[in-house]
């Protein structure tokens, strides 16, 4: 049984007994959901359903719902089963069916739908815990005592095996696990479900929600008793399959297979070799969908799991032999496999293709030096005898070379050594907000560091003069060339170093003698330093030259009226949506302003008006903008709002419009001194940035004033050729519209009602069995069904339709068969599966019809030909 079949007969099955199949929810949790970064359990986008604070679409759901789990990740592709991306089946019910439902369903399912022999079965269940003040579970005892497991084969367990919560607080209960006994030859005589052993395989939980425990260790009993399930697709599949190990899965060969054939070293060849390809396997499924739902790679929450995935896959792919550049192969291969039911794996394959590509390529220049400097510290920490390896070594690999600590951690494990992990981090902290705010700037990882050590060697920090001035006689700290670039470090600066979202100044250095000229092409913050990229224009810098810096005034101009904008909308979004909205990052620069922010939904017409016209009324107020240095404690009691995650020093400076009322935060940007300068605040688009992250991108001052003029042209020309006025333009082009869609739907109708009717052009007889093969063109490939059910009453039976409809960069498949040759071995899912993988595609249904999608028109003959070459293996046996 495919993992395709599991899901959709699981699925299927509690459909038929009233449950309403729900879609798998985002791997980022909904903003109702903060206790996790990642969605780890299928019950998480139902919590506001369990918890009674919204009302469920049915009181009977079922799902398979995407999961990623990160705190065995070391394990993953040490052991058979351990994975961080899976897909749980689940089915639950609100106020409805409680233990004894619960019990009833999973053994049908187990026995009738997966075939398991009843004596192979043991379950666990709760044996209480005095700590919660709670007995053994006798409910469920009871449940499996009355549908026939002797009492025998159910096992009490602890609250550690037997009681759920999906985190410290929240809702939770008691549950109970079904096992499969696989016998002796898995373990011992004495071996119990639960414990740590082979014999017995855990395949399904089911959670008794009863309770909602907050605090830690109370509980209260719920609005209604729920219950939640979870089973486990893949290690359902290897249990189905036959398998010992959920790599040697359908999901899995073929990720497998392909690690094989970039690295050229065999599954089972050695232990290192088999641990590579099931980490390959397993983070680049992870990679792929974390993607899909929105999130990037980052050093910060979910973005950081993203990219210690990404890292890890790296490092083992280059441990054996696969060249740079495999991680969208793997990306392609996930899409083949997963696609077909996760359309977003599809949908963002090009945004999926980027990260991997990028991130693989970032990474791969610091690992050389990087792995080499560790096996060189790993063996003279064992030549020496040492026990681990100190803090300044491993903070050398991270700070100079951009070599993960994670990676520090686990290589040096696989060698048996420690790692000295407080003390790494004590040297982290003092370089943090540096490393952060430096890291990936004007070429990644080595011009960094270039760029901190000859800061470093060139004297005391710049002092930033830019707050007061944009321009400034000083003088030149330190000068060096890297790669054709000339490095700077100025004595005084008024330039403004990119950070807190704002973009680096642009401008000129020039000598007091007039001997020499530099472009400033970059501004890299380093701590309280800083350093510049420049352009050589006319002569050479040196080491104490006197020179002059001006920088760019309309661009530093068009930069503040953005950062105060930026300011405004914070405060107006919070105002109009609510104080859940906080800055999830943003862009300040001369040409736009981007703000990212945390909101669940897109901001409707309403709000969206009233947000800019609330700026635009702050702008009209002319209040003045005021920078306040003040300690982090008086800020954060006056209200001044914080970047989540950024850290702060014991002084800090505020930011406040009017008299702090609107908005005040904590920001070291440069700004107005006063509302008015900024001229008009104009939206130009508001879309999704994330899962419950949104972005909106607006200009000011003069950008905007020529947006609206643009506008205005623009009305102006669509009611010239309109011919109407320009306040009628709307209802006239909505007119037009609608006619035209009109006439269009009359086309495709008629189109479709021909191709419909259209005879087959050839019958074939495939060893008794009636058989069209053909491709049509139809406007929309809905009207398959229509044609196959068409087709199959005219061949009678048995038969067997294929159809395949070409589309612009899109090719659909049909297969359809009737009851007679079904019986005879052909199974449309089976079909329609091989003639998929001819156009590049995936898909698959039920035995009697079966649906799958391609991006390879071209290839339907091939597909046709692939699915009658299916058909003849089925019916030959």
């Amino acid at each position: 049984m495919t993992s395709d079949e599991i899901r959709n007969r699981f699925l299927t099955f509690f459909e038929s007994r009233d449950h309403k199949r729900l879609a798998s929810g985002s791997l980022v949790p909904a903003e109702h959901d903060p206790s996790v970064l990642l969605t780890t359990a299928g019950m998480h986008p139902l919590k506001p359903y369990f918890q009674g604070r919204e009302k469920p679409p049915h009181h009977r759901l079922t799902s398979c719902q995407k999961c990623f789990r990160t705190p065995d990740i070391d394990q993953v592709g040490l052991t058979t089963r351990h994975l961080t991306f899976f897909e749980m089946l689940g089915n639950f019910s609100m106020g409805d069916y409680f233990k004894e439902g619960a019990i009833a369903f999973a053994w049908e399912l187990s026995l009738e739908g997966f075939g398991f022999n009843p004596d192979d079965i043991w379950v666990t269940v709760f044996e209480g815990d005095e700590e919660l003040g709670l007995g053994p579970d006798q409910e469920a005892i009871d449940a499996w005592l009355k549908i026939g497991v002797p009492r025998e084969r159910i096992v009490e367990c602890p609250r550690s095996e037997n009681f759920w919560q999906a985190g410290p607080t929240g809702p939770c209960g008691p549950c109970s696990e079904l096992y499969l006994d696989r016998g002796l030859a898995f373990g011992k005589e004495d071996d119990l479900p639960g414990g740590e052993n082979e014999r017995f395989l855990e395949y399904w939980n089911l959670v008794f929600m009863q309770f909602e425990q907050n605090p830690v260790n109370t509980l209260t009993p719920l609005p209604a008793q729920n219950i939640d399930t979870g089973l486990g697709l893949n290690r359902l599949a290897a249990i189905l399959q036959g398998v010992t190990s959920v790599f040697d899965t359908d999901q899995f060969i073929p990720l497998i297979k392909l690690g094989e054939e970039l690295s050229g070293k065999a599954a089972g060849s050695s232990e290192d070799v088999d641990r590579a390809l099931r980490v390959l396997a397993d983070h680049t499924r992870g990679m792929s969908f974390l993607i899909a739902d929105g999130v990037v790679p980052s050093n910060e929450d979910r973005g950081y799991v993203l990219r210690r995935l990404m890292r890890r896959a790296i490092v083992q792919g280059r441990r054996i032999g696969i060249a740079p550049g495999f991680l969208p192969r793997y990306a392609e291969v996930v899409r083949e496999t997963m696609g077909a039911h996760y359309g977003e794996l599809l949908e963002q394959a090009d945004t999926v293709d980027m990260w991997l590509r990028n991130e693989e390529e970032a990474f791969n220049r610091t690992l050389e030096s990087g792995l080499k400097m560790l096996d060189d510290v790993i063996a003279r920490a064992a030549a020496n005898g040492e026990e681990g390896i100190g803090a300044d070594e491993a903070f050398k690999l991270h700070d100079t070379f951009g070599f993960p600590f994670d990676l520090t951690l686990e290589l040096a494990a696989e060698r048996g050594l420690g790692v000295d992990e407080q003390g790494f981090e004590s040297l982290m902290e003092e370089q943090r907000v540096r490393a952060r705010a430096s890291a990936g700037r004007e070429g990644g990882e080595d011009v960094r560091e270039k760029l901190r050590t000859f800061a470093a060697t060139a004297g005391a920090p710049s002092v930033f003069t830019g707050y007061e001035t944009t321009e400034q006689t000083t003088a030149i700290a330190g000068v060096t060339v890297e790669n054709g670039r000339v490095l700077a470090k100025l004595v005084e600066s008024p330039f403004y170093a990119t950070g807190g979202g704002q973009v680096h100044d642009g401008g000129v250095i020039e000598c007091e003698d007039g001997g020499c000229s530099a472009k400033v092409v970059d501004v890299v913050r380093l701590g309280d330093d800083q350093a510049l990229v420049l352009e050589p224009l006319t002569g050479e810098l040196h080491d104490g030259e006197r020179v002059f810096a001006r920088v760019d005034r309309h661009a530093r101009r068009a930069t503040e009226c953005n950062h105060t904008a930026t300011h405004l909308l914070h405060a107006a979004l919070r105002e109009r949506l609510g104080t859940h909205v906080h800055q999830a990052g943003s862009y300040v620069g001369p040409d736009k302003l981007r703000f990212d922010f945390t909101h669940g939904s897109p901001l409707s017409e309403e709000d969206r008006a009233w947000v800019e016209d609330r700026v635009n009324a702050m702008v009209l107020e002319n209040q003045p903008v005021r920078a306040l240095t003040t300690t982090l404690d008086e800020a954060k009691s006056l209200g001044a709002m914080a970047l989540f995650g950024e850290k702060y020093g014991d002084v800090v400076r505020m930011v406040e419009v009017g008299g702090g009322d609107w908005s005040r935060e904590l920001c070291g940007g440069t700004h107005v001194r006063a509302t008015a300068e900024i001229g008009v605040f104009k939206i130009t688009q508001e879309t999704s940035s994330a899962a419950n992250v949104r972005r909106i991108e607006a200009v000011t001052g003069p950008l905007g004033i020529g947006l609206l003029r643009k506008h205005d042209r623009v009305l102006h020309d669509a009611a010239i050729a309109l011919r109407t006025q320009p306040d009628a333009v709307a209802d006239v082009a909505a007119a037009a519209v609608k006619k035209r869609r009109e006439l269009e739907k009359q086309l495709e109708s008629g189109a479709t009602a021909a191709a419909v009717a259209a005879a087959p052009t050839e019958i074939v007889d495939i060893d008794g069995i009636r058989a069209v093969f053909e491709i049509r063109n139809v406007p929309n490939p809905k009207a398959l069904p229509d044609m196959a059910d068409r087709l199959k009453n005219e061949l009678g039976d048995p038969a067997v339709v294929v159809l395949g409809a070409p589309g612009e960069g899109r090719a659909s498949l049909l297969v359809a068969v009737t009851p007679g040759a079904i019986s005879r071995g052909v199974k449309a899912g089976a079909v329609v599966k091989v003639a998929a993988a001819a156009v590049g595609g995936g898909g698959g249904g039920r035995d009697n019809m079966a649906q799958a999608g391609g991006k390879d028109p071209d290839k339907l003959p091939d597909a046709l030909a692939a699915a009658r070459a299916e058909i003849e293996r089925a019916l030959a046996g």
